[in-house]
């Protein structure tokens, strides 16, 4: 079964979302030295002590469930996802063309975006195991490659997606895919430009993640389904933490939220 639903006219469901994890971005950045991409993968599936000395510095317990979650600042309300609001960050909704929905939200900090989605998941069992095999199928698929290392938040992937440049060359863009289960739902990060191969750079995207909380809601929803996310603004777009001002001292979205539209 595929991961998304919605919107992918005749793709699979895997291959619109790795088609997706880089729509929007500059090719020409996508060029990246293999050579050094093998070297950090080596490193973080052999350096043990690295790799958890960074996952310890970074996840704080999240992504969240909305009865469980800690006060922990403003959040901005996108429906059944409430983001941390970071001061610089950009935050762009990605609309389904076919059917007018919010598809996903992505989030763009210190040169790096993050595309969060979040799904409906069974009551007795995560699914990032399943999910996480058929997208590293669906990358090698389209002629990339993908490696199942371990990370903060449990195992990702770290996946070289196939672009081609304007002068015809063709590269690779990394990509990190990060997941998390919690009850009935699942939460799927895509990490893009440096955070997907600088772990010092990955810190504030990382952060965000681990900060999110989903709000699951009692609708009947088959497993995998999208859970519904709205544009900031239909509703009041911060929730603040009990102890903060009613607003934000700084403006998370100075330039948005922005629309794409996904076909």
């Amino acid at each position: 079964m595929g991961l998304f639903r919605r919107g992918t006219h005749g793709r699979t469901a895997e291959d619109a979302g790795v088609e997706n994890a880089v729509e929007g971005q500059d090719v020409e950045d996508a060029v990246v030295d293999d050579d050094a991409l093998d070297a950090g993968t080596d490193d973080a599936a052999t350096n043990g002590q690295v790799t958890e000395a960074h996952a310890a510095a970074v996840r704080t317990g999240g992504p969240w469930d909305v009865d469980d979650a800690p006060g922990a600042g403003p959040r901005v309300d996108l429906g059944a996802i409430l983001l941390p609001a970071v001061q610089g960050m950009e935050l762009r909704m990605e609309i389904d063309k076919a059917t007018g929905a919010v598809s996903a939200a992505a989030v763009s900090v210190e040169g790096s975006t993050l595309q969060i989605q979040a799904f409906a998941a069974p009551r007795t069992e995560g699914i990032w195991d399943d999910i996480r095999a058929e997208i590293a199928e669906s990358v090698i698929k389209q002629g990339g490659s993908a490696d199942d290392l371990p990370g903060p938040f449990g195992r990702e992937l770290l996946a070289r997606l196939p672009v081609r440049t304007a002068e015809g060359r063709t590269g690779h863009r990394p990509a990190r895919f990060i997941g998390a289960d919690g009850p009935r739902w699942f939460v799927r990060g895509v990490v893009t430009g440096k955070a997907a191969v600088d772990p010092a750079a990955a810190e504030a995207i990382e952060r965000i993640f681990s900060d999110i909380v989903v709000v699951r809601g009692a609708e009947a929803c088959a497993p995998r389904d999208l859970l519904p996310l709205r544009i900031p603004g239909e509703r009041p777009a911060i929730v603040p933490d009990a102890a903060e001002p009613s607003s934000p001292s700084f403006d998370p979205m100075a330039r948005g939220p922005e629309i794409t539209e996904i076909r």
